[in-house]
């Protein structure tokens, strides 16, 4: 689904403003770019998913991606959204019907009771890691680490590698992809959790 040049225009003027009262939560004065978000859903190992969180899913540039990727509709996967702004959720909620919302990203493991799932197969996210106090980073670090399967994908963009070491704690780093075509440009981090031994 593309959007409008009027429908662009709204949702960065509503992402501009939520930037301007929240900017450690936004992280980023527009949103995510279609490149960008095209690289976030290719990422995306398809075949092997029953299960999908999208964390901080904002406009919803990431989320249109997975609802028009045709692979994403044949693995006919299961998709839970989490946006803390309940304007966002709202119109996710509008816009994507057929896919969950929930508010809270701490506390991601009850959303998942609640949806009926044991284990994710994979959480793409858009959350900017790095402006959270240390002790929340770690707390959601450790809540996406021990909510996906053995073996799950954690595909995550920010906006500087600083987040390199702190994801490498819980997750084997298998690709960085740059996107220079995103304002600011971005960096993909495709990751794969650890065993617990490890």
């Amino acid at each position: 689904m593309t959007l409008t040049v009027r429908e662009r225009w709204k949702e960065n003027i509503t992402f501009l403003t939520k930037f301007m009262h929240r900017p450690k939560e936004i992280g980023s004065v527009t949103p995510s770019s279609r490149f960008l978000a095209q690289a976030m859903v290719n990422a995306v190992p398809w075949r092997d998913m029953q299960s999908i969180a999208e964390l901080g899913a904002g406009t919803g540039a990431v989320t249109r991606a997975i609802h028009a990727s045709k692979a994403a509709k044949r693995s006919a996967a299961q998709v839970l959204l989490f946006e803390i702004d309940s304007q966002l959720r709202g119109e996710l909620r509008r816009q994507y019907p057929s896919f969950q919302c929930f508010p809270d990203v701490a506390r991601l493991e009850e959303a998942l009771a609640e949806a009926g799932i044991a284990e994710l197969d994979c959480i793409v996210s858009g959350l900017p890691f790095f402006n959270f106090a240390p002790n929340l980073r770690d707390r959601l670090l450790q809540q996406i680490a021990v909510s996906l399967k053995p073996g799950g994908w954690f595909i995550a963009f920010q906006y500087s590698t600083q987040m390199r070491k702190h994801l490498a704690q819980h997750f084997h780093i298998r690709k960085i992809q740059f996107v220079l075509l995103n304002i600011p440009p971005a960096f993909v981090y495709v990751c794969q959790k650890k065993a617990d031994h490890e």
